[in-house]
């Protein structure tokens, strides 16, 4: 449920609106719009319809919202979330997460070349995998707290904000002492226990789509995080299962505006875990601007033939700043931006 509080609620009464709430056994969240602000109501559906929300003083409107995810959708919060990921970056409401990088951490001298070389072309979140989960548990699985501190320590002298993937709840601690953002990979996109702990952080959380997963079933799982508390969720197209055997997975760029007409939260695309190839990623990542993106992930080695993994599909140094070039031109054109960390 969502109430709607009278323009002229005080803030007396709106924290008698929250006391109440919880003498119900309910939960609440607030979204303070520029023309109404508003109360999400968390509970259990039946006991929810029948509560008398509409009586407490400052209440104007109860709301029904009929999606699953509350949240995260649209009747809750009408305007688009915008996030703060460090070093003057910000992802949403115009501005573009442009995240590069090796997809694992091989040593501090490698990743220092290949995140001095992605500054340079216009990334402004530097990725790396600490933590790996390969199909094959005999491949190479991440050098782990080591490959974090060389994370964080290339990233503090660069200034650039950094994202690496939390795979298990027993990371979480660790990682959140290194890590701007946390990325959920597709793999755990539904491991609730994960949700449940990364959505008590205050890190922002770059949640990707499951192989097999709906629309909804992505949207779900934001609604995880978010019910716990932690507001900063993006979410990202990565590519879902297909027949196709020519594309590594199959990029739902129609995901995008479709997301975005359901929910206020931040989506981006990652052309490289979608296609897999590099000569396929640059023009997914123009048309995952042009379908309303709010950034695009892709992954950039400066000698692919030796990376330790993922390497058949990253991009050269020059061939993404080449992206970027092209992604700068197209971006105005739909109000958006690519903010350089300071």
């Amino acid at each position: 449920m969502i109430i709607v509080l009278k323009p002229d609620c005080t803030e007396s009464q709106l924290e008698h609106i929250f006391e109440k709430i919880e003498e119900m056994g309910f939960r609440y969240e607030l979204s303070r719009g520029v023309k109404r602000s508003l109360v999400g109501v968390i509970g259990e559906e039946d006991q929810l319809r029948n509560a008398p929300l509409r009586a407490i003083p400052g209440v104007e409107d109860v709301v029904p919202v009929l999606k699953p995810f509350k949240l995260a959708s649209r009747e809750f919060q009408e305007h688009d979330s915008s996030f703060d990921l460090g070093h003057g970056v910000r992802v949403g409401d115009g501005d573009l997460m442009m995240i590069a990088g090796p997809c694992a951490i091989e040593g501090e001298d490698v990743l220092m070349e290949i995140a001095k070389e992605v500054k340079a072309g216009g990334a402004n979140v530097l990725r790396g995998g600490a933590f790996k989960p390969r199909t094959s548990p005999y491949s190479f699985q991440g050098m782990g707290e080591e490959g974090l501190k060389i994370l964080r320590n290339v990233g503090d002298e660069l200034g650039m904000p950094v994202v690496t993937e939390v795979m298990d709840p027993r990371q979480v601690e660790l990682i959140d002492k290194y890590t701007d953002l946390f990325q959920i990979g597709a793999r755990n996109m539904q491991n609730f226990n994960l949700l449940n702990e990364v959505g008590q952080t205050n890190r922002p959380v770059l949640l990707k789509r499951g192989m097999s997963a709906t629309v909804q079933d992505l949207l779900m799982s934001a609604e995880y995080i978010l019910s716990n508390g932690n507001k900063q969720v993006i979410l990202c197209e990565r590519g879902i299962r297909s027949f196709d055997s020519s594309t590594r997975n199959l990029l739902d760029l129609a995901m995008v505006p479709n997301v975005k007409s359901l929910s206020h939260l931040p989506v981006i695309v990652d052309p490289s875990h979608a296609t897999g190839r590099p000569d396929l990623i640059p023009s997914m990542a123009l048309a995952g601007i042009a379908a309303g993106a709010d950034g695009i992930h892709i992954e950039v080695h400066n000698c692919p033939e030796k990376a330790l993994s993922d390497g058949q599909q990253a991009l050269l140094p020059d061939q993404y700043a080449e992206v970027i070039k092209q992604i700068r031109e197209l971006a105005p054109l739909f109000g958006k931006r690519i903010p350089q960390p300071q």
